[in-house]
């Protein structure tokens, strides 16, 4: 049990990535308080957690609102003690508002910096001095492939990944004197909800079948499930990780070998 008497906050997690961290997270011993906007997603992901042998506690919240990041970590420290571990997952896509700059929705824009940029910089300044305090945190932040290359007709989506690696980086040079690290984690198309609104959009534009393109989307063919990326993120939460931070890993089917 790599992680026994720790404390993880997983954002984002009713579903995906963020649910498939969670459970392994708590797998490893960890106690998780899990966050996401849908009631019924916790409720399930909560309930498979106990019945694993696992301690959960789901916290209904929308990150995008600027006093919730604070609040949240407060409601998890009276529950489950101080946070250990933070893993920043929640985030949202180009969904159906996917279109050139000239063009682009602002009010998409700022909903996007709002959840993938803004919260993680809240939520993780909330957690922060405790971990500093005691001499060891773990900071992961779920960024994206494209946080390092371009995305077609979703320029928020890009800059507000760009913008995490770059916090993270900041956040690690800080953090690292004090036994905490700060890491992330960039995807390449996992299947989710998130991803199945731009395969669509992606095989439209391209005029393939959504099946021809997904076949094409990495070298090792198809894309990856959420179970592919969960493993990462217990490594860099353990102790075996202790002399990692300030690192983006990509989890892509060798989309970027570079």
């Amino acid at each position: 049990m790599k992680l026994s008497n720790r404390a993880a906050l997983v954002t984002g997690a009713g579903r995906g990535i963020g649910r498939a961290i969670a459970l392994a997270l708590s797998a490893e011993g960890a106690r998780v308080a899990i966050t996401a906007r849908t009631r019924s997603e916790l409720d399930d992901v909560e309930s498979t957690i106990r019945s694993l042998g696992g301690k959960a506690v789901s916290l209904e919240a929308d990150l995008a609102q600027r006093a919730v990041p604070a609040r949240l970590a407060d409601r998890v420290r009276e529950i489950l003690g101080p946070v250990d571990i933070l893993v920043n997952n929640a985030a949202i896509g180009g969904g159906a508002r996917f279109r050139p700059v000239s063009d682009f929705d602002d009010d998409h824009w700022d909903k996007t910096l709002a959840l993938n940029l803004t919260a993680p910089y809240l939520l993780t300044k909330a957690v922060l001095p405790f971990m500093l305090a005691q001499g060891w945190g773990r900071i992961i932040t779920v960024a994206s492939i494209n946080s390092k290359r371009a995305s077609y007709h979703g320029c928020a989506y890009a800059a507000s990944k760009h913008g995490v690696l770059g916090f993270m980086r900041s956040l690690a040079l800080e953090a690292a004197p004090f036994g905490v690290t700060a890491n992330c984690i960039c995807p390449g198309p996992v299947e989710t909800a998130m991803l199945a609104k731009r395969i669509e959009y992606d095989a439209r534009r391209l005029g393939r079948s959504q099946e021809d393109h997904i076949r094409q989307m990495t070298p090792m063919g198809g894309i990856l499930v959420p179970e592919d990326i969960a493993p990462m993120a217990v490594y860099l939460a353990s102790d075996a990780a202790r002399a990692i931070t300030g690192q983006a890993y990509n989890i892509c089917g060798g989309l970027i070998m570079h």
